[in-house]
């Protein structure tokens, strides 16, 4: 499988706030566009040559999180001379300016141009081969950009139609949680594990939230999959007796280390499956420690769709991991009233 680059989120986030756009005059209108699709501006001998295969590789090239081949992202390419008003209400646009008359190579990050929340990414360059040059420099940013957009858009929509009975509950457990959109319901819920699921026939988007106490340096990917691996076991039965979920071996799972809105946090991504069973699919996961320092606080998501693509179920749940928010203390008036 391949990799695609890691996404620098702390610096992603910085350039974000110097280069972004922010329409304050008039509203804007809706975006339009599938998620995990990316409208591409750019002529079509270079789309057909090695800038169009460049950015193809980069865009379109295999998920690393899944067993099966899917494209990171659908590209659609539109010439410049094309590139009227139904296009540019797109959710994403990788916008290529091409000319021997820019005299300078540059790339530009934009937020909410023609539609919001909407995504662009404005690459100029005077030839091909140093607009190929930029985009091989720049590739983690753009990946990162377009993935943060595609989540804010899920986390947007979750608190729009969040389903406001979860987050209370999960968070007087852990201190903190995940917010949810309507259709998740609670599964379980002990001292230290709680299970939320979405699930409809065929495609199970689950979320699972736990906790260990704090070790040495546990960030580890062993550590952090052996710990995955008896929390499964003891919570997550399968359909027969002596069944359980684990993490696969046959897909080596990875670990990187992110800071995200303050919080550092280890991402361990991999596939699950079911001892002594055939069922299996991509897991994503979170550890950070507990705000006192004591625990080893997890939010993982995972797909179960057999039938179905996966990048976008996965990349939907995932999203709600990176919605989690630390219950607030109370104030005096609150206290007083309860």
């Amino acid at each position: 499988m391949k990799r695609h680059p890691s996404l620098l989120l702390t610096a992603l986030a910085a350039l974000l706030a110097l280069s972004g756009c922010k329409n304050t005059g008039s509203l804007l209108p809706a975006v339009s566009g599938k998620a995990g699709e990316i409208i591409v501006v750019m002529e079509k001998p270079d789309w057909e040559n090695s800038l169009g295969n460049d950015v193809r590789g980069l865009l379109a090239q295999d998920c690393a999180w899944l067993a099966q081949k899917e494209p990171l992202y659908n590209l659609v390419n539109v010439v410049p001379s094309a590139f009227a008003d139904l296009f540019k209400v797109h959710r994403n646009i990788l916008l290529f300016q091409v000319n021997p008359q820019i005299d300078s190579v540059g790339i530009i990050f934009k937020h909410d141009v023609w539609a919001a929340p909407q995504c662009v990414i404005q690459l100029s360059a005077p030839t091909s081969a140093q607009a190929s040059e930029l985009l091989s420099q720049k590739g983690a940013m753009i990946i990162g950009s377009f993935e943060q957009a595609e989540r804010d858009r899920v986390i947007r929509n979750t608190l729009r139609y969040e389903e406001l009975s979860l987050y209370p509950k999960v968070a007087e457990i852990f201190g903190g949680s995940p917010h949810f959109p309507s259709g998740y319901k609670l599964r379980k819920a002990t001292g230290d594990f709680v299970w939320i699921a979405d699930d409809k026939e065929g495609v199970y988007q689950d979320v699972f939230v736990y906790r260990y106490p704090a070790e040495s340096d546990p960030f580890t990917l062993d550590k952090i999959i052996a710990h995955r691996n008896a929390m499964m076991q003891d919570n997550v039965p399968g359909m027969f007796d002596g069944t359980y979920m684990t993490t696969s071996e046959f897909f080596p799972p990875t670990v990187e280390y992110l800071k995200y809105r303050g919080r550092d946090l280890a991402q361990t991504r991999g596939m699950w499956e079911v001892q002594n069973d055939f069922m299996g699919g991509p897991f994503v996961s979170h550890s950070f420690y507990s705000p006192d320092g004591s625990e080893i606080i997890v939010a993982e998501a995972f797909v179960y769709a057999p039938r179905f693509d996966k990048r976008q179920y996965l990349r939907q749940v995932e999203s709600l991991l990176y919605s989690w928010e630390w219950k607030k203390p109370e104030t005096m008036e609150e206290k007083a009233e309860n």
